[in-house]
């Protein structure tokens, strides 16, 4: 705090000794010590109460900064979604176009009497939201047909 050396400490000591004297130094210095502790102490907190100070402002500007990060990133998001959006909308409207376009070109041509025709859209889409038929039990199984296969009085049959 200041720079006083010992030989100046020891000079202080000597003019305190010869001016107060020997019966009203201890009492003088005892009260010295109480104001330099009492001096620190103050000192001590006043110091501490600047660092709380300064540690929540530092606190306060780190939550504002990564709340602004969060509500950015929420934009982002939200632009990115909304645009993900935009683009499955054009997607889904192509592809009823493009269903539209063959439900039409089938259309016109079973009225032209073509022999090849496609369904219309309209069964297309219902054949794609309908669940696949069950197998055909007429069909044997893949051990069955191995055996049949290997037997003289099959191959005999055809």
């Amino acid at each position: 705090m200041f720079d006083i050396g010992f030989g100046e400490i020891f000079l202080i000591a000597v003019v305190a000794l010869l001016v107060l004297g020997p019966e009203r130094l201890p009492k003088a210095a005892r009260f010295a010590g109480l104001w330099v502790r009492r001096a620190r102490a103050q000192w001590y907190s006043v110091k501490a109460e600047l660092e709380n100070e300064l540690a929540d402002e530092e606190l306060k500007r780190s939550l504002k900064q990564t709340r602004s990060e969060l509500i950015e990133a929420r934009d982002s998001l939200a632009q990115g979604g909304a645009a993900l959006k935009q683009q499955f909308e054009a997607a889904h409207a192509d592809v009823n176009d493009a269903l539209r376009t063959a439900a039409a070109g089938a259309t016109a041509a079973t009225r032209d009497g073509s022999e090849h025709s496609e369904p219309p859209a309209s069964s297309v889409t219902d054949a794609l939201e309908q669940p696949a038929p069950p197998p055909d039990d007429h069909f044997p199984a893949s051990g069955e047909a191995a055996e049949t296969a290997s037997r003289p009085e099959h191959d005999a049959r055809r």
